[in-house]
């Protein structure tokens, strides 16, 4: 028996039908078990408990908050290490145009304009020619310097930077670079010529044993890896020590500011574990910045010296 209206003189009326709420022209038996309004087939999505519009189910993602790493990178974020592949092509480039330069694959620190500009040498850097602090580490001597860096920095780089994200691994990566050049400047002979990026390699080194640990997993792995880098940079010459172990440095504390600092104090929130890692490689970078500017002062009150040809081939060579 069907269900109207009667009104007082006798007649009956059907209540209207509802219509969907996206679609006014459109007839709907059918309701959002969310929210209770009409909507037809095309506007409804299958939920755990009936269905869902489209709208509540816009609401429902935004109210998700999405997972991240133990580094505060989303999950899904970082599926392709852009920032990995970036630094080594930007390494292979600046390798490409010195040995054009030079117009030798294996000699071409000799005769490039570019690596004379770039390579580090605290004498030259005291004298106001700061860019080496940086550039230094995206240069190489010969390919084979070239090809073991680049071969680490692919090994090591693409999981860490899905761990602490794009932005972050790139600062860890950049201050571990900052760090070995800062040791260089404050320990390494004032006319030493130092290239590489082995000591922004060895920061990544150190920030994956850290990220292990805070993963609960174990670091050995890591640490003979860095052990035996280390026992090579004692044994051999020419290999710059001091760029190697401050970078190593550097990364490592850079990442324990990130991945343990926040618990350390007590962070309440995501965000506020974020600004403490923030406030962390600012810390060292701005404690890599003092030696720099230390040994600045300090290379400043010795005699000056002069250097004959190249700084590359004038000055003792080391590699890192």
């Amino acid at each position: 028996m069907g269900v109207g209206w009667a009104w007082h003189d006798g007649r009956v009326s059907n209540p209207p039908t509802p219509t969907c709420v996206r679609h006014p022209d459109r007839a709907t038996g059918l309701a959002c078990t969310r929210c209770g309004r009409p909507a037809c087939p095309e506007c409804l999505r299958p939920a755990a408990v009936g269905q869902h519009c489209v709208e509540c189910v816009r609401q429902g993602q935004r109210d998700v908050r999405p997972v991240r790493t133990v580094g505060g990178a989303r999950a899904d974020a970082g599926a392709v290490p852009y920032v990995t592949y970036g630094l080594i092509a930007v390494n292979v480039l600046v390798y490409v145009i010195t040995a054009a330069q030079a117009g030798s694959a294996m000699d071409n620190y000799r005769g490039s304009a570019l690596f004379r500009e770039f390579v580090l040498v605290p004498r030259l850097v005291a004298d106001g020619e700061f860019l080496r602090l940086l550039g230094s580490g995206f240069l190489h001597y010969g390919a084979i310097h070239l090809l073991v860096n680049m071969f680490a920095l692919y090994i090591v780089g693409r999981d860490l930077e899905r761990v602490l994200g794009r932005i972050r691994y790139a600062c860890v990566y950049l201050i571990s670079l900052l760090g070995g050049s800062a040791a260089v400047m404050a320990l390494s002979g004032s006319i030493t010529a130092t290239a590489g990026a082995s000591g922004a390699v060895y920061g990544l080194f150190g920030a994956v044993t850290v990220t292990l640990i805070r993963l609960r997993q174990s670091p050995t792995p890591m640490l003979v890896v860095i052990g035996v880098n280390v026992l090579i940079s004692f044994s051999l010459p020419g290999i710059s020590l001091w760029g190697h172990l401050g970078g190593l440095a550097a990364g490592t504390l850079g990442a324990l500011g990130i991945l343990f600092a926040p618990g350390w104090l007590s962070a309440r929130t995501p965000e506020a574990a974020q600004r403490i890692g923030w406030a962390a490689l600012g810390a060292v970078a701005v404690a890599c910045l003092a030696v720099i500017v230390a040994a600045t002062v300090y290379l400043r009150s010795q005699p000056p010296v002069i250097l004959i040809g190249a700084p590359a081939t004038a000055a003792e060579v080391a590699t890192h």
